[in-house]
């Protein structure tokens, strides 16, 4: 039977030459070395070894057999030692998601606190979906409870998100600590990408009174910050957002309350999470905390 432990003694008999002198390295008997080689000798069906005036010599199959076993023995120690450096987050790399709100601070915040703690590991930020995640080409994504998720991932809550209406400094309803929403309904909305978007419609159109008048659809924050600040429309930012905000915006909050949002993480089930995934799970974790 071929396995490690009997390519390991194949090596030793190589390169000592003698049965007895692999057994002492290997801390065995002579018989037990011996009945390892005649059993690998059966599986294989070709002769190792040949008896030698002092000990023993390599057939040419033997040879050739100790050769191989040695390139599997290195490779299967460097496969052990890559595992352990993966294990302890020495190395690997972790693939993430998010959306664009939470990117203007929240993740680049947590990505560089990762680099500190694991500078082994690689983090690189991409565009997916959660579907992603089950078919193993995504780690960990922020979604929203606005979002559609797979139901193949793991979601874990990390805060409650707020949102304000962002107006321009010059707005008169800018100089107040809150603002009516039924007093916006005659203005122009900037809609954004989902999930950053004006958010659930219908509740915004009952709190309005009416439905809202978009004149804008903008994917970008620094191009919907820059209709606002122009006089040109009004937007709702996030509390993720909000500190990336112009000194040219002010945020209020309304009266009634904007509909407000869970921020979660989506991972793979414990089973097929690696162990990077977890540790940015974690700090995920605590960094919503202090978000919050």
């Amino acid at each position: 039977m071929l396995d490690a432990w009997a390519l390991r003694i194949l090596v030793e008999v190589g390169e000592r030459g003698s049965f007895s002198a692999a057994a002492e390295a290997l801390t065995m008997t002579q018989p037990a070395v011996s009945r390892q080689i005649a059993s690998l000798e059966r599986a294989l069906g070709v002769d190792l070894f040949r008896r030698a005036p002092r000990g023993v010599l390599p057939t040419a199959a033997g040879a050739l057999a100790i050769d191989e076993a040695r390139e599997i023995l290195d490779r299967m120690n460097g496969l052990r030692a890559r595992m352990d450096a993966f294990a302890e987050l020495r190395t690997g790399h972790l693939r993430m998601a998010a959306f664009p709100s939470a990117n203007t601070a929240f993740v680049p915040d947590a990505i560089r606190r990762f680099r500190d703690a694991y500078p082994g590991i690689d983090v690189s930020l991409v565009r997916a979906g959660t579907d992603e995640i089950r078919a193993g080409r995504l780690d960990l994504a922020l979604v929203t409870d606005w979002d559609s998720v797979d139901p193949g991932v793991q979601l874990t809550p990390l805060l409650d998100e707020v949102h304000r209406v962002a107006l321009p400094s010059r707005h008169p309803l800018a100089r107040r600590t809150t603002v009516p929403l039924r007093e916006l309904r005659d203005e122009t909305w900037i809609e954004g990408a989902h999930p950053d978007c004006l958010g659930p419609l219908d509740l915004l159109t009952e709190a309005l009174g009416g439905p809202p008048r978009i004149g804008f659809t903008c994917d970008d924050w620094t191009g919907k910050q820059a209709l606002v600040a122009g006089g040109l429309g009004i937007t709702i930012m996030s509390t993720l957002a909000s500190s990336a905000v112009r000194p040219d915006i002010r945020l209020r909050p309304t009266v009634p309350p904007l509909p407000a949002r869970k921020v979660l993480a989506a991972v793979p089930p414990v089973r097929l999470r690696t162990p990077a995934t977890s540790a940015m799970l974690t700090l995920l974790i605590g960094l919503a905390a202090e978000y919050r």
